[in-house]
């Protein structure tokens, strides 16, 4: 053990003496998880939405066209803004506007007539950006929320409902080829409408629950309940992009660690300590545990940094929240020798570390969380050991679970750390070629 320890404190020091390698491995993931968890929605509670960007494009120009824009731009899921079409156009093409909406002309006319009578719909058209479609769909349903509840009230209370209102009547009154029973029941129905408007018209009503004030509503609201498994915990963005940013330099450093040995090598340091009683194991094991300890540092770091200063919490069990990061770390360092077992030279095994990392990473969910993949990517990351880890610490963090949600990821890490491990032990050589 006296060889081992030496050779693990050696690699620690020299390591923390290189001020470029520190700043990579603690400052860098740090400062790109505050980017993504702020793009993520930062401190639950905390972040101020800014609204979706759309604009619009009044084409009627009408009281009621006037009504609709007004109600979207007080909307606060929305930054509204005017313009022509041809602007509108140019800035839904390139990319500056996810969303452009047209009223067309004769729009105010047209929707409070169709409102009661059938006929060709006036069509209100959408620009959309195709790669940003959910907020397409979103700006839809907002739409048509405004437009339903502006063209109710029009049809119900203004001067364009009660004309379509009395042309109705006028048309049912002279229709030959319409049922009696039938034409009766809609005179009836449009009488009564009629001397409704006029009532509320000529009595002032001010009740605001009045639909000729207020026009037709969502018929239910909502209430959202965000769900952890500890009571009090709130979701923080900065939670999972640290652990993602984490995951994804631990592994970097480990390769860069890794790539050390083979530079070690070359320069016949090697051949210097195989006439001490040291064996290939010993040294490898002891760079393998240097780099999981560095490893485990800098994942430490990141989240310490975290916790102090964005906010992040441990609201499940902290023994599994340490094994999540011991496990990942050990795999880290089985990864790193790996690959320099098999690059042989420092060149090659960079060359073979980067694709092989970042699609770790990008599979692992460290960039965008797992959920966002396709239902059978999501099945097959389950396999990937930075899918693991990233769920394990996102489930110790802001989900709040128990120990037990760490085992099956912690096992699948372990389990790769001991073949990796092998694998690295069977395939290094004492002497490059």
């Amino acid at each position: 053990m006296k060889p081992f320890l030496a050779l693990v404190r050696k690699d620690l020091k020299l390591y923390f003496t290189d001020r470029r390698a520190v700043v990579l491995t603690f400052i860098v993931p740090v400062l790109i998880a505050w980017f993504f968890g702020a793009i993520l929605g930062g401190q639950s509670g905390k972040a101020k939405a800014t609204g979706i960007d759309v604009i619009v494009v009044d084409l009627d120009s009408s009281r009621l066209s006037d009504e609709v824009v007004s109600a979207l731009k007080r909307d606060s899921n929305l930054h509204v803004t005017q313009a022509t079409e041809s602007e509108a156009r140019n800035r839904v093409r390139s990319g500056h506007t996810p969303v452009g909406i047209i009223i067309p002309k004769n729009f105010g006319a047209e929707a409070a007539r169709v409102f009661f009578r059938p006929g060709l719909k006036p069509e209100i058209k959408l620009l959309l950006d195709p790669s940003r479609s959910a907020i397409a769909s979103m700006v839809r349903g907002i739409l048509m929320q405004h437009v339903m509840e502006t063209v109710s009230k029009e049809a119900f209370g203004g001067s364009a409902g009660k004309r379509v209102i009395q042309e109705s009547l006028r048309d049912l009154e002279n229709a030959t080829n319409f049922p009696g029973p039938d034409r009766q029941a809609l005179l009836s129905l449009l009488g009564s409408v009629d001397k409704w408007m006029d009532r509320t018209q000529t009595s002032g009503n001010s009740n605001q629950n009045n639909v000729a004030t207020t026009g037709l509503t969502i018929p239910f609201g909502t209430r959202e309940e965000p769900l952890t498994s500890r009571a009090g915990a709130v979701y923080n963005g900065y939670a999972h992009s640290i652990a993602g940013m984490g995951v994804q330099f631990t592994l970097m450093a480990a390769i860069d660690l890794a790539v050390g040995l083979l530079l070690e090598r070359q320069r016949g340091l090697w051949k210097r300590l195989r006439s001490a009683p040291i064996s290939r194991r010993t040294l490898l094991g002891s760079k393998g545990i240097s780099i999981a300890l560095i490893a485990m540092s800098s994942l430490a770091f990141s989240f310490f940094f975290g916790i102090v200063v964005f906010g992040v919490q441990v609201h499940g069990s902290f023994a599994g929240f340490l094994l999540s990061l011991f496990a990942f770390a050990l795999f880290a360092a089985s990864a790193g020798l790996l690959l320099a077992a098999f690059g042989m030279t420092p060149g090659a095994t960079r060359g073979l570390a980067i694709p092989v990392v970042l699609i770790m990473v990008m599979l692992g969910g460290a960039w965008v969380p797992a959920f966002l993949f396709p239902d059978w990517l999501q099945k097959i990351t389950l396999a990937i050991p930075t899918r693991s880890a990233v769920d394990a610490l996102d489930a110790m963090t802001w989900r709040g679970l128990g120990f037990n949600a760490v085992i099956v990821p912690v096992a699948v890490m372990l389990a790769y750390t001991a073949v990796f491990s092998w694998l690295a032990m069977a395939q290094f050589k004492w002497e490059a070629d």
